[in-house]
Protein backbone atom coordinates (compact mmCIF):
# COMPACT_ATOMS: atom_id res chain seq x y z
CA UNK A 1 0.00 0.00 0.00
CA UNK A 2 0.75 3.54 -1.03
CA UNK A 3 0.51 5.01 2.51
CA UNK A 4 1.43 8.22 1.45
CA UNK A 5 -1.66 8.29 -1.26
CA UNK A 6 -3.71 6.75 1.00
CA UNK A 7 -3.63 9.44 3.38
CA UNK A 8 -4.25 12.09 0.35
CA UNK A 9 -6.93 9.97 -0.87
CA UNK A 10 -8.72 10.29 2.66
CA UNK A 11 -8.26 13.46 2.85
CA UNK A 12 -9.79 14.48 -0.50
CA UNK A 13 -12.18 11.63 -1.26
CA UNK A 14 -13.41 11.39 2.52
CA UNK A 15 -12.92 14.58 4.61
CA UNK A 16 -12.89 17.50 2.01
CA UNK A 17 -16.16 16.47 0.87
CA UNK A 18 -17.18 16.26 4.26
CA UNK A 19 -17.54 20.24 4.21
CA UNK A 20 -14.11 19.73 6.20
CA UNK A 21 -12.32 22.98 4.79
CA UNK A 22 -10.32 24.33 7.33
CA UNK A 23 -6.65 24.75 5.95
CA UNK A 24 -5.75 24.21 9.25
CA UNK A 25 -7.15 21.08 9.65
CA UNK A 26 -6.46 19.60 6.33
CA UNK A 27 -2.71 20.07 6.80
CA UNK A 28 -2.80 18.50 10.23
CA UNK A 29 -4.12 14.93 9.15
CA UNK A 30 -1.67 15.00 6.48
CA UNK A 31 0.96 15.06 9.07
CA UNK A 32 -0.37 13.40 12.04
CA UNK A 33 -0.04 9.59 11.14
CA UNK A 34 -3.27 7.78 11.46
CA UNK A 35 -1.46 4.68 11.31
CA UNK A 36 0.30 5.08 13.69
CA UNK A 37 -2.93 4.51 16.52
CA UNK A 38 -4.58 1.75 14.25
CA UNK A 39 -3.93 -1.19 15.57
CA UNK A 40 -1.83 -3.26 13.71
CA UNK A 41 -4.21 -5.71 12.32
CA UNK A 42 -5.87 -3.36 11.30
CA UNK A 43 -3.75 -0.97 9.73
CA UNK A 44 -4.04 -1.51 6.16
CA UNK A 45 -7.61 -0.05 7.26
CA UNK A 46 -6.44 3.37 8.29
CA UNK A 47 -7.67 5.39 5.75
CA UNK A 48 -10.88 3.87 5.22
CA UNK A 49 -14.55 5.56 5.35
CA UNK A 50 -15.44 3.35 8.42
CA UNK A 51 -14.65 2.73 12.28
CA UNK A 52 -12.31 0.47 13.09
CA UNK A 53 -12.14 -1.92 15.78
CA UNK A 54 -9.72 -1.35 19.11
CA UNK A 55 -9.16 -3.38 22.20
CA UNK A 56 -12.04 -4.65 24.65
CA UNK A 57 -14.23 -3.93 21.91
CA UNK A 58 -13.74 -0.64 21.64
CA UNK A 59 -13.67 1.66 18.07
CA UNK A 60 -11.92 4.51 16.55
CA UNK A 61 -14.36 7.05 14.87
CA UNK A 62 -14.24 7.46 10.98
CA UNK A 63 -12.10 9.68 9.78
CA UNK A 64 -14.36 12.34 8.33
CA UNK A 65 -16.17 12.39 11.81
CA UNK A 66 -12.90 12.85 13.37
CA UNK A 67 -12.22 15.67 11.14
CA UNK A 68 -15.34 17.45 11.39
CA UNK A 69 -15.54 17.82 15.45
CA UNK A 70 -12.09 18.80 14.93
CA UNK A 71 -12.67 21.46 12.55
CA UNK A 72 -16.38 22.65 14.30
CA UNK A 73 -14.74 22.96 17.61
CA UNK A 74 -12.31 25.38 16.48
CA UNK A 75 -9.88 24.67 19.06
CA UNK A 76 -6.95 27.76 19.59
CA UNK A 77 -3.48 27.22 20.56
CA UNK A 78 -4.04 28.90 24.37
CA UNK A 79 -7.03 26.71 25.07
CA UNK A 80 -7.05 23.53 27.54
CA UNK A 81 -9.05 20.82 25.89
CA UNK A 82 -10.40 17.80 27.96
CA UNK A 83 -11.34 15.08 25.83
CA UNK A 84 -13.69 11.67 26.89
CA UNK A 85 -13.20 8.57 25.71
CA UNK A 86 -9.47 8.26 24.86
CA UNK A 87 -8.92 5.26 22.48
CA UNK A 88 -6.08 5.01 20.50
CA UNK A 89 -5.40 8.57 21.60
CA UNK A 90 -5.41 9.54 17.74
CA UNK A 91 -8.18 12.19 18.26
CA UNK A 92 -5.99 12.97 21.69
CA UNK A 93 -3.37 13.89 18.95
CA UNK A 94 -4.85 15.92 16.85
CA UNK A 95 -5.71 18.40 20.01
CA UNK A 96 -2.92 18.68 21.05
CA UNK A 97 -1.14 19.72 18.12
CA UNK A 98 -4.20 22.84 18.16
CA UNK A 99 -4.20 23.24 21.95
CA UNK A 100 -2.12 24.49 24.87
CA UNK A 101 -3.19 21.14 26.88
CA UNK A 102 -5.15 18.18 26.70
CA UNK A 103 -6.43 15.58 29.66
CA UNK A 104 -7.87 12.88 28.20
CA UNK A 105 -9.79 10.98 30.27
CA UNK A 106 -10.15 6.64 29.33
CA UNK A 107 -11.94 4.26 31.45
CA UNK A 108 -10.34 1.16 30.24
CA UNK A 109 -6.75 0.85 31.18
CA UNK A 110 -5.53 -1.18 28.40
CA UNK A 111 -6.30 1.41 26.10
CA UNK A 112 -5.06 4.26 28.39
CA UNK A 113 -1.93 2.68 28.62
CA UNK A 114 -2.24 2.07 24.60
CA UNK A 115 -2.68 5.56 23.68
CA UNK A 116 -0.07 6.94 25.68
CA UNK A 117 2.59 4.72 24.00
CA UNK A 118 1.14 5.58 20.49
CA UNK A 119 1.22 9.35 22.06
CA UNK A 120 4.83 9.12 23.25
CA UNK A 121 5.53 7.64 19.56
CA UNK A 122 4.32 10.26 17.92
CA UNK A 123 6.31 12.89 19.91
CA UNK A 124 2.63 14.43 21.74
CA UNK A 125 4.14 15.76 24.83
CA UNK A 126 1.24 18.21 25.79
CA UNK A 127 -1.35 15.49 26.52
CA UNK A 128 -2.10 13.89 29.47
CA UNK A 129 -4.24 10.40 29.27
CA UNK A 130 -5.68 9.53 32.60
CA UNK A 131 -7.67 6.45 33.32
CA UNK A 132 -10.96 7.52 34.65
CA UNK A 133 -14.67 7.16 34.09
CA UNK A 134 -15.44 10.57 31.87
CA UNK A 135 -19.21 10.52 32.69
CA UNK A 136 -18.11 11.15 36.42
CA UNK A 137 -16.08 13.55 35.31
CA UNK A 138 -15.57 16.46 38.40
CA UNK A 139 -14.83 20.01 38.04
CA UNK A 140 -11.23 19.67 40.14
CA UNK A 141 -9.45 19.89 36.83
CA UNK A 142 -11.62 22.38 34.52
CA UNK A 143 -12.73 24.80 33.67
CA UNK A 144 -12.22 24.37 29.99
CA UNK A 145 -12.15 25.70 26.47
CA UNK A 146 -13.05 22.83 24.86
CA UNK A 147 -14.69 19.53 25.93
CA UNK A 148 -14.92 16.40 22.38
CA UNK A 149 -17.08 13.28 23.94
CA UNK A 150 -14.87 11.03 20.96
CA UNK A 151 -17.81 8.91 21.09
CA UNK A 152 -21.90 8.90 21.43
CA UNK A 153 -24.03 9.63 24.75
CA UNK A 154 -27.46 9.80 25.07
CA UNK A 155 -27.22 13.05 26.32
CA UNK A 156 -24.70 15.27 27.48
CA UNK A 157 -24.52 15.57 31.27
CA UNK A 158 -24.93 18.12 32.85
CA UNK A 159 -21.87 18.18 34.85
CA UNK A 160 -19.69 18.33 31.40
CA UNK A 161 -20.94 21.43 30.84
CA UNK A 162 -20.66 22.78 33.88
CA UNK A 163 -17.06 22.67 32.94
CA UNK A 164 -16.96 25.01 30.38
CA UNK A 165 -15.80 28.28 30.60
CA UNK A 166 -17.96 31.32 28.91
CA UNK A 167 -17.08 30.87 25.34
CA UNK A 168 -16.27 27.34 26.00
CA UNK A 169 -17.31 24.98 23.08
CA UNK A 170 -18.48 20.75 23.59
CA UNK A 171 -18.66 18.78 20.69
CA UNK A 172 -20.79 15.74 21.17
CA UNK A 173 -22.51 13.03 19.23
CA UNK A 174 -26.04 12.56 21.05
CA UNK A 175 -29.24 10.32 20.94
CA UNK A 176 -30.05 6.82 20.16
CA UNK A 177 -29.71 4.64 17.18
CA UNK A 178 -30.59 4.56 14.44
CA UNK A 179 -31.08 8.51 14.99
CA UNK A 180 -27.94 10.26 16.26
CA UNK A 181 -26.72 13.98 15.61
CA UNK A 182 -23.76 15.77 16.40
CA UNK A 183 -24.27 18.59 18.16
CA UNK A 184 -21.83 21.36 19.00
CA UNK A 185 -22.69 23.21 22.91
CA UNK A 186 -21.05 26.75 23.45
CA UNK A 187 -21.21 27.90 26.83
CA UNK A 188 -22.97 31.77 27.04
CA UNK A 189 -22.84 34.32 29.48
CA UNK A 190 -25.38 34.23 32.40
CA UNK A 191 -24.76 30.19 32.60
CA UNK A 192 -26.64 29.48 29.44
CA UNK A 193 -26.09 26.93 26.83
CA UNK A 194 -26.68 27.77 23.00
CA UNK A 195 -26.82 24.27 20.82
CA UNK A 196 -26.31 23.60 17.18
CA UNK A 197 -27.03 20.34 15.44
CA UNK A 198 -23.87 19.64 13.00
CA UNK A 199 -24.80 16.49 11.30
CA UNK A 200 -26.43 13.46 11.12
CA UNK A 201 -24.28 10.57 12.42
CA UNK A 202 -23.80 7.04 14.35
CA UNK A 203 -21.11 6.35 16.17
CA UNK A 204 -20.53 3.59 19.30
CA UNK A 205 -21.51 4.33 22.75
CA UNK A 206 -18.78 5.97 25.21
CA UNK A 207 -18.68 3.80 27.79
CA UNK A 208 -20.88 4.69 31.28
CA UNK A 209 -22.79 6.66 29.08
CA UNK A 210 -25.55 4.06 28.83
CA UNK A 211 -28.24 5.72 30.50
CA UNK A 212 -29.59 9.64 30.03
CA UNK A 213 -28.79 12.73 32.37
CA UNK A 214 -31.63 14.58 33.70
CA UNK A 215 -30.86 17.74 31.72
CA UNK A 216 -31.44 17.90 28.27
CA UNK A 217 -31.69 21.16 25.71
Amino acid sequence: MNIEQARFNMIEQQIRPWDVLDSSVLSLLAVVRREEFVPSAYRALAFTDMELPLAEGQFMLSPKVEARLLQELAVHKHERVLEVGTGSGFMAALLGHKAREVLSLEIRPALALQARINLQRAAVVNVEVREADGSRATATDGPFDVIALSGSVAEIPRGLLDQLKVGGRLAAIVGRDPVMRAVLVTRTEGGGFHSVELFDTLAPRLDGFGEPSSFSF
